[in-house]
């Protein structure tokens, strides 16, 4: 009965799991964020070149051709 009580302290005491959790959620926010991030960054240099494709082709000299 000695040992069960023990073994029973030992499993209530032990928060290895639990951390464990708290990390793994911790580093799932943090990719999130950094996929967000990334997403937003690749969206707006997009339209950055979307729009100066746009201004060189409207003002590009006769006979030159801009491809975008």
């Amino acid at each position: 009965m000695k040992q069960l009580m023990t073994i029973a302290e030992r499993f209530r005491d032990d928060d290895n799991g639990a951390a464990m959790v708290e990390y793994s959620i911790l580093i799932g926010i943090i990719a999130a964020a950094a996929i967000t991030a990334v997403l937003g960054i690749g969206v707006f240099v997009t339209g950055q070149f979307t729009n100066l494709c746009t201004i060189l082709s409207n003002h590009s000299p006769t006979g030159y051709t801009v491809t975008c």
